[in-house]
């Protein structure tokens, strides 16, 4: 009696199963993308065939009930799925979103500009958000001038700006616009706040990573160093660390940019010629502002404080 009994739970446990499966393909097959899907088909898809694609039928149905529901367990995250006929069977494919493409290209073009310490808004900065007035109409058009120069030769040389004046005037802005719309261009820069980047050097040496700090600065297709002046700087930072970029930028002739509060007469004097010991050392100070001549053309930048705005 317990051999008939066992084998009448699995006869009935069985029957259970089938009646399940009966209704989940029941189920599938009334999905109005499956029936329009099949309907399309039917010339090429015999009765066996669809059958055989059962599982991937279920597949797709399952999906886009977690697709529409933005479900985060779903088999591909922003991806749509779609049927498609695969010889004689039916096969589930995964199609990007416009979402995603759209989150895909920023992600792209935001891995072209190597933002070092600089806040967010100069992160996202735009050139169309940048409010053009008569005292900031010669930085802007400077920077467009650079912009369609670079776009038809990138490996010409051209020389960059050095943007100078008071604080909240716009120059860190306009040089992170600069960096988004390069990369927009397909393009990589780097825009790094100089103050930072040198006590991160000071820091590096302990950790054995100052060189590749100081190649990656140094080497980037278009670097800009932003508030030069803003620290006393070291005799070991101005000669070693931005002697040494400015020294390999301008031998490669490489597009460099700089945002200082001093003009190059005031950064050369008051800045670079007295060491942090209070040694004057004016022949190295000039040694650096040649080669921030040679590599950019100063523009005074004038106008109210924005970030106080």
């Amino acid at each position: 009696m317990e051999d008939v009994g066992r084998e009448m739970s699995k006869v009935l446990q069985s029957r259970e199963l089938d009646e399940r499966f009966d209704t989940l393909i029941q189920a599938v097959l009334n999905d109005e993308d499956v029936q329009a899907f099949i309907l399309e088909n039917r010339e090429r898809l015999t009765d066996a065939d669809i059958q055989k694609s059962y599982a991937k039928l279920y597949e797709f149905v399952q999906e886009k009930k977690k697709f529409q529901l933005k479900d985060p367990t779903m088999l591909a995250p922003g991806y749509e799925p779609q049927l498609f006929l695969n010889f004689h069977y039916i096969d589930v494919a995964y199609i990007p979103t416009k979402d995603l493409l759209l989150k895909q290209r920023e992600a792209m073009i935001r891995s072209r500009v190597r933002a070092m310490n600089m806040p967010k808004d100069i992160r996202e900065a735009k050139l169309v958000q940048f409010t053009q007035t008569k005292e900031r109409s010669q930085a802007l058009d400077a920077v467009m001038d650079f912009l369609d120069a670079y776009e038809q030769d990138p490996k010409g040389f051209y020389k960059g700006l050095y943007l100078q004046g008071s604080f909240g005037v716009g120059k860190s802005y306009l040089l992170g616009a600069l960096a988004n719309e390069l990369a927009e261009k397909g393009f990589v820069s780097t825009l790094v706040h100089f103050p930072t980047f040198a006590v991160e050097m000071k820091q590096a040496i302990g950790k054995d990573t100052m060189l590749d700090k100081l190649e990656a600065i140094k080497t980037s297709p278009v670097l800009m160093l932003d508030d030069i002046g803003a620290d006393s700087m070291s005799s070991w930072i101005r000669d070693d660390v931005l002697g040494i970029i400015l020294q390999y930028r301008m031998q490669e002739q490489l597009p460099t940019f700089f945002s200082s509060n001093f003009d190059m007469k005031q950064l050369e004097e008051e800045h670079l010629r007295i060491s942090q010991r209070g040694e004057d050392e004016p022949l190295k100070a000039k040694r650096i502002m040649e080669r921030i001549r040679y590599l950019a053309d100063e523009i005074h930048m004038v106008g109210i404080n924005r970030r106080n705005k």
